[in-house]
């Protein structure tokens, strides 16, 4: 993904990460929700912020949630003899998370790692012969589902930051992590004709999110087989609904919008005329001026499930964002968008429960990369 910090911004955010109240940081979301914004920034304290928070699980090994299926007692092994590369920051599609966030966040802010000591960390995982065990647990009869296909994606979008970096470690780093990638690839071009029905949930599952990063990264290393397995399969697995209903959203644990994640993957695989058509029948609501989405609630911050609905503040503002980019006329969901980054940037801190604090900053990341 490529994260666009404009120099010229409208709306500052000026924001301290350290714990505060939630009273404090919704009547400051909600007073700088309510300006027009048109670009988004992020400031140095900021990036260092969130660049902190997978800087320090990245060699932690628990706790963790490992998510294999056992064949026999000698599949129980420890976390990082399991996956030596990312078996840091809770369970492996987080750790993913945190190098996709460092990779990010290095390219545009090197002073980050003046030092060198990240870079060295990742020298040291990313080699291949760790890479060969990490596809090994993959090759596992096992486990060949395992992180299908949410996990799968973002690694696609680690590979897709590295493609972009002109520089000699993120080469090697990509070219030592491909044949894994490659492995996904024809996992997911196996799996989809098999999915006969869409998943439509608001967590790991989710099919169209799933196939909105991996379209990214197709496109984004020009794996055209890949792209057309998507674009063919998105077609046929969502292109006849209708009336997707945002009063049923969200659930308690949701990180994604079921209806705006369709509607961003459709919005990447249709022309702008055929669109509009069908966006017209799946959500019309959108095409209201005043069209109003309340960002999601959190109530306790220290419960790793419940601080989900940060992250389904900031993927909805990716969707807004992307819709709007295909279609002119909507260019009023870039208010709603900007709320809901307001809602919960404020909120980002290492203080929160480490099952969230370590991949919402990719989430945050996502979004703010989406801004325009």
């Amino acid at each position: 993904m490529n994260f666009k910090l404009v120099s010229s911004t409208i709306l500052i955010f000026a924001i301290s990460f350290s714990a505060c109240s939630d009273k404090v940081a919704n009547d400051k979301s909600k007073e700088e929700s309510t300006t027009s914004v048109a670009h988004l920034t992020l400031s140095e304290a900021q990036a260092a912020q969130i660049f902190s928070l997978p800087i320090h699980c990245l060699e932690v090994e628990y706790p963790n949630k490992l998510g294999q299926v056992l064949g026999s007692d000698q599949d129980l092994k420890s976390p990082k003899f399991l996956r030596p590369i990312f078996y840091g920051c809770f369970d492996w599609h987080s750790s993913v998370h945190g190098y996709l966030s460092i990779v990010e966040l290095m390219q545009k802010y090197p002073k980050l790692d003046a030092d060198n000591k990240v870079r060295e960390i990742l020298s040291k995982h990313i080699s291949p012969e760790n890479v060969a065990i990490e596809m090994a647990f993959f090759q596992d009869e096992n486990n060949k589902s395992f992180e299908r296909t949410y996990g799968w994606a973002w690694l696609f979008k680690l590979q897709e930051s590295l493609a972009k970096w002109n520089d000699d470690n993120a080469k090697r780093w990509k070219s030592n992590l491909q044949p894994l990638a490659d492995l996904l690839v024809q996992r997911y071009k196996e799996y989809l004709p098999k999915l006969v029905y869409p998943i439509r949930t608001g967590q790991h599952d989710n099919s169209a999110f799933g196939l909105s990063l991996s379209l990214d990264y197709a496109r984004a290393v020009g794996d055209v087989d890949f792209e057309q397995a998507i674009i063919e399969h998105g077609k046929r697995l969502f292109q006849n609904d209708v009336n997707c209903d945002l009063a049923y959203e969200p659930s308690g644990y949701d990180f994604l919008s079921p209806c705006l994640e369709e509607a961003y993957l459709m919005s990447k695989i249709l022309d702008e005329n055929a669109y509009s058509a069908w966006l017209k029948k799946f959500m019309p609501g959108l095409f209201q001026k005043d069209f109003e989405l309340t960002p999601a609630i959190v109530k306790d911050r220290s419960d790793g499930k419940l601080v989900h609905l940060d992250g389904l503040n900031y993927s909805r503002a990716a969707c807004l964002y992307g819709i709007s980019a295909k279609i002119s006329t909507l260019s009023h969901l870039k208010k709603v968008a900007n709320e809901h980054i307001a809602f919960s940037l404020p909120n980002l801190s290492a203080q929160d429960d480490y099952m969230g604090s370590h991949w919402l900053g990719t989430f945050a990341l996502y979004a703010l990369a989406h801004a325009h």
